[in-house]
């Protein structure tokens, strides 16, 4: 066999590798609504919209508080998500701020669409952060740039705090950003917010 037959080989081998693992990848879904009954470390989610569905927790599955919080709270160094409308001037006018736990920093990390309509998503590390005629004007910076942002009276803050499993209970609201569809129709999923004090995660 020539070189040019065993580097041809080597390529097919590779690639077929690469699909078998990508055809073996579970697909992921967001998921969120209401906890139903739960069992050891499964439980059923009752979504607002479809069938109820079970989802299990993955092994050393990270599991977060979403709690109130307020512009006070808002620190530099900060790692936090910001949802907002595109200004005029180029600045973003939050209308969700989330505060993350020490342990998420560089989720998400950047600048990019956001789930509504026209609007963005910033995931970086507050730089600045100082009072405004609008508002707290916070600055962000993330590894491709930063934003300036303002965050006025009427935009939702919350913050992401360390939790267990103790507080996975029925009736508890739960979001999970990334759960795997598994064959036999349920979930699994490694991360999973869950709903303080009328917090929506």
């Amino acid at each position: 066999m020539n070189m040019k037959s065993k580097l041809t080989g080597i390529v097919l081998l590779v690639a077929c590798v690469t699909t078998t693992a990508l055809a073996q990848q579970p697909p992921t879904v967001r998921a969120s609504g209401t906890v139903g009954s739960v069992t050891g470390t499964s439980f059923v989610l009752k979504p607002s919209n479809g069938e109820d569905v079970t989802v299990k927790l993955a092994d050393k599955a990270q599991i977060f508080g979403a709690e109130p919080a307020k512009i006070a709270d808002i620190k530099t160094g900060d790692f936090i998500a910001v949802g907002a409308m595109p200004q005029p001037d180029g600045s973003q006018k939050a209308i969700q701020v989330t505060i993350f736990a020490e342990s998420m920093r560089g989720v998400g990390e950047g600048f990019h669409p956001w789930d509504r309509p026209n609007s963005t998503m910033t995931n970086a590390t507050v730089d600045t952060t100082v009072a405004g005629v609008d508002g707290q004007v916070v600055t962000v910076k993330y590894k491709d740039g930063d934003k300036k942002i303002v965050i006025d009276p009427d935009a939702e803050i919350r913050r992401y705090v360390p939790s267990d499993i103790s507080e996975l209970k029925a009736g508890a609201v739960v979001a999970m950003p990334r759960a795997e569809k598994q064959v036999d129709g349920s979930l699994q999923t490694g991360r999973i917010y869950i709903g303080r004090n009328g917090v929506k995660p």
